[in-house]
């Protein structure tokens, strides 16, 4: 390896474990670009993951800035080089790729760029994308080992071995990204599914009992004026509950915007629509927290929104309150209600009536712990703590 096998060795190793840090596509993209242009001392790198359409679904870049990219333009084609790579699977390493037949041209805004290295990401025989640097930085040492005529190119044997590890690699971390994010998808068509059923037995149940009342209210009306207005009282009750009801369920349909505004901005605009539907006071305050991974995020939004759900629904409280804060290295979600509360001993009850096994599934799945303080009549604390932020 041109940077001696040791400190080859320790460069892939670190590139490899950046990109096990990461679940979301686009990050492991990013890492495995950015890992690239590192490892092999490039000035540009991309990765281009194809469509079925001729284009790229995704094409990120490492080494243009975000001025020059725009410059450029529309994402390219799977044409010259590219269409090569993908084409035919194949890894393409050339001294000048401007002077390459198959070369195409590119953008006026475009860098110029002249030794290039290629090679297809392949899972199985398909191929999911294509990983490619230009214009290696020169030294003396790789100079001396290119298949080109004039000896030009700056990429070496070595780096093209070197680049054939980290893709092979880059295809596990890309598709286990991709499982990821389909397992995620999954996992919020099955919490819609549950919270549409939730809604239509709640609400069913609230508008049947309103219908009842409001029918012996009107039958009343003439007879005992006095049992009507009793049970007038009651469907005012009845259609106030129906519509919390329906607020509630709303909020927790609605995408959460954890990608445009951050975690801390989503629970607080959550939690001000839930102190404005409740009786109960909903305060949130944040504290000193960074951006999350992605999963922690939603991980952490979830487990508020499940506490809240108890805290506001079963726990006749009149006051929940809502903390986000840095303690360490980690990051404590709180939830603390002056409800109802329940016997410690009757955790495990408790626990699949309050959705406590959930919120602990999602805690532990992101790395974190949950832990849940309750007496009767002291109402509750549930604590989330994730590594990181």
């Amino acid at each position: 390896m041109s940077q001696g096998p040791r400190s080859g060795l320790y460069a892939v190793s670190s590139a490899l474990l950046a990109m096990s840090r990461h679940l979301e596509v686009r990050d492991v993209l990013k890492t495995i670009v950015a890992s690239a242009r590192e490892l092999l001392d490039a000035r540009y790198a991309a990765l281009g993951v194809p469509d079925d359409h001729g284009g790229f679904a995704q094409f990120v870049v490492d080494g243009v800035s975000d001025a020059q990219w725009k410059a450029i333009g529309p994402l390219p084609r799977q044409h010259g080089i590219l269409a090569a790579m993908l084409h035919e699977a194949r890894p393409e390493r050339l001294a000048d790729v401007r002077k390459d037949p198959r070369f195409e041209g590119w953008p006026a805004a475009h860098p110029d760029m002249s030794d290039f290295l290629g090679l297809p990401i392949r899972d199985g025989d398909e191929v999911i994308g294509a990983l490619f640097l230009a214009n290696k930085n020169r030294t003396k040492e790789n100079q001396k080992d290119c298949s080109a005529p004039d000896g030009g190119c700056g990429f070496t044997e070595d780096d093209q071995e070197l680049l054939t590890i980290l893709a092979q690699h880059a295809a596990i971390a890309l598709t286990n990204a991709r499982l990821y994010e389909r397992s995620r998808e999954l996992t919020i068509a099955e919490e819609r599914s549950r919270l549409a059923h939730e809604l239509h037995d709640a609400v069913s149940q609230k508008l049947f009992s309103l219908r009842l009342t409001a029918q012996a209210a009107a039958a009343l009306v003439d007879r005992d004026p006095a049992r009507a207005k009793g049970e007038l009282h009651q469907v005012a009750m009845l259609a106030a509950e129906a519509t919390e009801e329906l607020r509630a369920a709303v909020i927790e349909l609605r995408p959460a915007a954890l990608d445009e505004d951050g975690l801390v901005a989503t629970l607080r605009t959550q939690i001000q629509v839930l102190d404005r539907a409740h009786s109960a006071r909903v305060t949130f305050a944040g504290h000193g927290v960074r951006a999350l991974p992605a999963a922690q995020e939603e991980a952490v939004l979830r487990v508020a929104q499940e506490a809240l759900h108890n805290a506001l629904r079963h726990s006749g409280a009149g006051r929940v309150d809502v903390t986000l804060e840095k303690r360490g290295t980690g990051t404590v979600l709180r939830v603390s209600d002056d409800g109802s509360g329940f016997e410690p001993t009757a955790i495990r009850a408790a626990g699949r009536h309050l959705g406590l096994v959930s919120m602990r599934d999602r805690s532990s799945g992101v790395g974190g712990t949950l832990s849940v303080e309750s007496a009767p009549g002291k109402g509750t604390t549930i604590e989330m703590e994730v590594p990181g932020g």
